[in-house]
């Protein structure tokens, strides 16, 4: 079956809800600029700057490139929303109940996003203790501050790119706060020098989920959370479940009458109700525990 096509300019895509994927808390949460609004996309990709406009509905998308370099904006997009995800297998497995049932219904179409690894590190270990807002915010400051300059086939400047763990090394942790990390600047100095020097991120896609997280939990600021947040979309790992205070509070809510349970108990109630796509119901748990 075919979950998307080419199109002249761009993409048909069957299954995908752009503002909530967007919006919902991952990486281009973060650095993108979007008028979803308007059906505005923008970011940098591992090729360079991706411009799409989106019209249709959920259930066909129609994505109009405005990049230069079309094969490569849409190769781009394909693996970074996921288009050769199967989500009506995804939605049969996780539907488990009426509240998940409304989630998808609610929010049908929302992707996770695959992410280069470090983006994902850097934007988790700023989430801490923080908001979409204020995240949103930081990471902006970073790209601007520390990101290089993107240039099209014409020499002309389009954008700035994600600064990478090396780039980072070449400043203090007092350049972070003064992008508004606060006490994150010590972890993001501490993380930058380890994944330069210590931790090949891109070596780890090798690691089963276990061994992945056990690796990404050496990084300083990297904990339970963090770490299945870049599991899942730094790396694709679906079994991932990363849980914030906002999945915790709606999974006691929800299935446990509102009684406080375990962080591990309640992966391990994940892990048993949702298995491979855990994952992607954690994203509809937490979304729509948030709009609730």
């Amino acid at each position: 079956m075919d979950y998307y096509t080419f199109s002249k300019y761009g993409l048909q895509v069957r299954e995908l809800d752009i503002r909530h994927t967007v919006e919902s808390a991952q990486p281009l949460t973060f650095y993108a600029d979007y008028d979803l609004g308007k059906g505005l996309l923008s970011y940098v990709g591992g090729n360079g700057q991706v411009n799409a406009n989106f019209t249709g509905t959920s259930k066909n998308c129609a994505v109009r490139f405005d990049s230069r370099g079309l094969s490569a904006a849409r190769k781009d997009f394909v693996e970074r929303f996921r288009l050769k995800d199967d989500m009506a297998d995804i939605y049969e497995n996780i539907a488990t109940d009426d509240f998940m049932r409304s989630a998808i219904k609610n929010y049908r179409g929302m992707r996770i996003t695959l992410n280069d690894p470090w983006e994902t590190t850097l934007c988790f270990i700023v989430s801490q203790y923080n908001n979409v807002k204020r995240i949103r915010l930081i990471i902006k400051r970073f790209v601007k501050e520390f990101g290089s300059d993107v240039v099209d086939s014409n020499g002309k400047v389009v954008g700035k790119s994600f600064p990478t763990s090396e780039r980072l090394t070449e400043f203090s942790e007092a350049d972070f706060r003064r992008c508004g990390a606060g006490f994150r600047a010590k972890y993001i100095a501490k993380a930058a020098e380890c994944c330069t020097n210590n931790i090949d991120l891109y070596k780890l896609r090798k690691n089963d989920y276990d061994g992945l997280k056990e690796n990404l939990m050496t990084i300083s600021g990297v904990g339970d959370k963090v770490a299945d947040c870049i599991a899942l979309m730094g790396y694709g790992k679906m079994e991932a479940f990363p849980i914030d205070v906002w999945v915790k509070r709606t999974l006691e809510k929800v299935y446990f009458k509102g009684k406080d349970k375990k962080i591990g108990y309640l992966h391990k109630f994940a892990e048993d109700r949702f298995g491979a796509y855990s994952g992607q119901a954690q994203q509809y748990i937490f979304w729509q525990g948030r709009n609730l």
